[in-house]
């Protein structure tokens, strides 16, 4: 499978770039599970996809699979297209099936790339698919990942992976958009503890 052949050619850029990660032992060996990071730079998902056992689902922006090649190769590294700005039913059931079927859906709950490397402000999405899909969320933070080659020679690139969050608290209540804030704002609080631990 494509996934599995560029899984193990990038480790050996990332590792020749002395990429480290940390925590790798924290993430679910089987089960839905929704990983959730920070987005520093266009690496991000490569970085955790080649250093986790397991496949993941990313969500990604609509406007790169409007080529057809481009389309189809994102498609077969089990990416998929979701509308930025306004809310995307169909990548919502998308992703909701990926957790139903047990499997590790990917997403950035800023929605975007930093241009600072600062946090922002989380999305509704993340604790929409956390609340509906029912899955524990693995915080991640990224730290100097916006520019990877050759900037990892100079400076520390990290990706940290933090413990499983249950929000199985909330998977009754009815949704509001103060529930949404509250769980959006602590799964990017807990990837902020990451980037300072």
């Amino acid at each position: 499978m494509l996934y599995s052949f560029l899984k193990r050619i990038v480790a050996i850029l990332f590792w020749l770039g002395r990429v480290k990660v940390e925590g790798k032992e924290n993430f679910p060996p089987e089960g839905a599970v929704i990983l959730a990071g920070n987005h520093m730079g266009f690496w991000d998902p490569v970085v955790v996809a080649v250093f986790v056992d397991r496949q993941i689902h990313y969500m990604a922006k609509e406007e790169l699979f409007e080529h057809v090649l481009i389309a189809r190769f994102l498609r077969q590294l089990n990416a998929f297209p979701v509308k930025r700005g306004s809310p995307d039913r169909k990548a919502m059931k998308t992703a909701l099936q990926i957790l139903e079927e047990q499997k590790v859906l990917g997403i950035f709950p800023e929605g975007t790339r930093s241009k600072t490397g600062e946090l922002s402000k989380p999305q509704h999405g993340i604790a929409m698919l956390v609340l509906k899909g029912k899955a524990p969320v693995v915080p991640v933070a990224f730290i100097g990942t916006r520019k990877i080659f050759p900037c990892a020679w100079f400076s520390p690139v990290v990706v940290r992976i933090g413990s499983p969050v249950s929000y199985d608290e909330y998977y009754d209540a009815k949704l509001s958009t103060s529930l949404l804030e509250e769980v959006s704002r602590d799964i990017m609080d807990k990837i902020s503890v990451l980037r300072s631990s």
